[in-house]
């Protein structure tokens, strides 16, 4: 994973994505996000005390990154990027340059809000933790049953779905970098678990690789309400909502009394202003059947992150957790890599490789 030999230059041309001009529907071009290169100081000298200098190796590209970009407040997950500032993910990295006694050159550090950049500069208390690199675990699970996706499958299942063995479980986006870590942890708990996807190859990848009991093709399916009648006769216990509009419409005619509904996204709606999304006119449901329906943000759990990496690490060593990337190589391909994120195409947890 490249980068050798800045570690000696001063000054590096540093390539860094921006947000150009604010896209408040549809999916984001090279309008609005754009690349630029930024020279660097690498001179110890030039670093301030309890920070480090960072060349990023892995970045993490997620459907939470789209509603930044809108200059819309309403109420999504983060506040807007500003224009002309350069747009943040999450990232894995190398400390090349540090004034911190806790950090040294070489160690690998997870950043929740680093610039979508080759390099930069972070206060120290600012990163997530150090990664091993000899754990036995590769690099991009950091990103995806290690990070963000994995920790948002667990809340969803294992904290607020809480299912029972023998519970119907629904995952919605179930071959997406969230949905295919929520399966399988449902899987871990005895349940019988059923995916939705958007074509017949990821139907085949849930059940052969993620171990869905079963599946369908959301765009084959013109009646949801049908496709859930066949598919769950006995009815939902658990549905962790990564879609929103029309599914979960369709599933709240199918849940079970007491169900739960852990809603961590709803991607389908993310490309429209609010005003144009999708309403669910049959939320009286809810009361009916004493559902529990609730959002979350992984953000609110970090008391909880510990618990989840021991967890989430054993099955991984164990390989009861399997996992699955696309992964685009160089920078230079974040916005492709973005747009994929709204398309059926998307298989896995989608990463840029910064320098292959």
């Amino acid at each position: 994973m490249g980068g050798a030999g800045s570690e000696e230059r001063a000054v590096v041309e540093n390539r860094e994505w921006y947000l150009a001009a604010y896209a408040p529907e549809g999916v984001p071009t090279s309008d609005h996000l754009k690349l630029r290169t930024v020279p660097l100081s690498l001179a110890v000298d030039s670093i301030p005390d309890r920070h480090l200098v960072v060349q990023n190796l892995l970045i993490s590209v997620d459907p939470y990154q789209r509603t930044r970009l809108t200059g819309l407040e309403d109420g999504l997950y983060f506040p807007q990027f500003k224009l002309n500032e350069v747009i943040t993910g999450f990232t894995l990295g190398r400390v090349i340059r540090s004034k911190d006694s806790n950090y040294k050159e070489g160690d690998i550090v997870l950043n929740a809000f680093s610039p979508v950049a080759e390099h930069y500069v972070v206060p120290s208390e600012l990163l997530i933790r150090k990664v091993d690199p000899t754990s036995g675990v590769p690099l991009p699970d950091f990103l995806s049953s290690l990070g963000v996706p994995g920790f948002a499958a667990w809340v969803g299942i294992e904290v607020l779905g809480d299912p029972k063995p023998g519970s119907n479980v629904f995952i919605s986006a179930a071959a997406g970098a969230v949905g295919m870590y929520a399966g399988q942890l449902a899987k871990l708990k005895g349940c019988r678990v059923i995916g939705s996807t958007g074509s017949d190859e990821k139907v085949k990848l849930i059940k052969e690789e993620f171990g869905y009991d079963d599946a369908f093709n959301y765009n084959k399916e013109t009646d949801l309400d049908a496709a859930l009648s066949k598919y769950f006769p006995d009815g939902i216990d658990v549905y962790l909502d990564n879609v929103g509009g029309n599914m979960l419409e369709a599933v709240l005619n199918h849940v079970n009394k007491h169900a739960r509904i852990p809603v961590c996204g709803m991607i389908s709606q993310y490309k429209k202003i609010w005003t144009e999304r999708e309403g669910v006119r049959n939320l009286l449901n809810i009361v009916g059947k004493e559902v529990r329906m609730e959002g979350f943000l992984v953000g609110s759990y970090l008391d909880r992150f510990g618990d989840f990496t021991k967890e989430m690490q054993s099955y991984i060593i164990e390989g009861k957790i399997s996992s699955k990337f696309k992964i685009y190589h160089g920078i230079e391909r974040y916005l492709e890599s973005l747009g994929s994120l709204f398309t059926s195409s998307n298989v896995g947890k989608v990463i840029i490789e910064v320098n292959p």
